[in-house]
């Protein structure tokens, strides 16, 4: 009798499991067939390489593509430093009763709860009004140079938003790295320092890897951080310096589908919108992915 209801409800919970995964499946197929079905045809070498024109009614998307780009590889070279660094420190230095590793683990913690909005508000004030600011003052300048918006604050608030994605990925790989490894290469004389860079590092790479895929998943597709930040509703040029303002395609879209004064006329330059914006979030984490299995082949080989 009991292994029979235990039958029960193993195949109870394999189906329940199974039905939500099939869900998920689901409702990216009819998200993405749905991008496909409006904006597939409308997609030509024009529309990528002009920018907006007749009042965002016409033209192409060339400079938030070129945007949503360069923020995201800044946001990567930000956010990826500061996250791997903390994880380490997190994991392979900090006493386990440290006071601080515990606070920096609050911190992240809390901060993958705050509404992205918040994170757009934080960075105008304290990237924008207080960082940006002070350096004007200090560098004399007369106008605001420093403290305005642009795609390097832009690209900072981000990095802060996908920290905790990082950081918790990245100890999750440092954990998953046998500690006979490390046994054993300080067994061999190797210092700490050493066996760090040398055994624990690149046994966590791919682990690693992945926290950069999710992070660039996140923030290629954040709208909300960047409207107070950095980006703008048309510009003609790409940006040239990094306290530039920049478009985005997320921030496009949401122009695209509210602020048109011929909604009908722009729905088919919507749609590709966002087609292009979902094969420019999947081309990032498909390089992210090769990278990540071509450095999980050469660990194996190694060993």
């Amino acid at each position: 009798m009991k292994n029979t209801m235990r039958r029960i409800v193993g195949g109870a919970l394999t189906s329940l499991t199974g039905f939500a995964a099939l869900l998920i499946v689901a409702i990216l197929a009819i998200i993405l067939f749905d991008a496909m079905r409006g904006g597939f045809g409308n997609i030509t070498w024009q529309f990528l390489s002009e920018p907006p024109s007749d009042g965002m009614m016409g033209g192409g998307i060339f400079p938030a593509l070129y945007g949503t780009a360069a923020l995201t590889l800044l946001m990567t070279l930000a956010v990826m430093p500061v996250g791997v660094l903390t994880a380490v420190y997190l994991h392979e230095y900090a006493p386990p009763s440290s006071l601080l590793a515990r606070a920096v683990r609050l911190a992240v913690v809390n901060l993958a709860g705050v509404p992205s909005i918040v994170f757009g508000l934080f960075g105008l004030g304290f990237f924008i009004h207080f960082v940006g600011g002070s350096m004007d003052r200090a560098l004399g300048y007369q106008e605001l140079h420093w403290g305005q918006p642009g795609i390097l604050w832009a690209s900072l608030t981000l990095a802060v938003l996908t920290l905790p994605v990082v950081i918790v990925s990245t100890e999750e790989a440092l954990r998953a790295v046998p500690m006979d490894h490390r046994t054993a290469s300080l067994a061999l004389g190797a210092t700490r320092s050493q066996t760090l860079a040398r055994v624990v590092l690149p046994g966590a790479l791919p682990g690693i890897l992945t926290g950069a895929v999710l992070a660039v998943s996140r923030g290629a597709g954040e709208v909300a951080p960047i409207l107070f930040t950095g980006a703008a509703y048309f510009l003609p040029d790409l940006p040239s310096k990094l306290n530039a303002q920049f478009m985005h395609l997320g921030y496009h879209t949401y122009v695209l589908a509210t602020q048109s004064p011929d909604v009908e006329a722009t729905r088919p330059l919507l749609y590709a919108t966002v087609l292009v914006l979902l094969a420019l979030t999947f081309a990032l984490n498909l390089v992210a992915v090769l990278i990540r299995a071509r450095t999980r082949r050469r660990a194996s080989a190694a060993h």
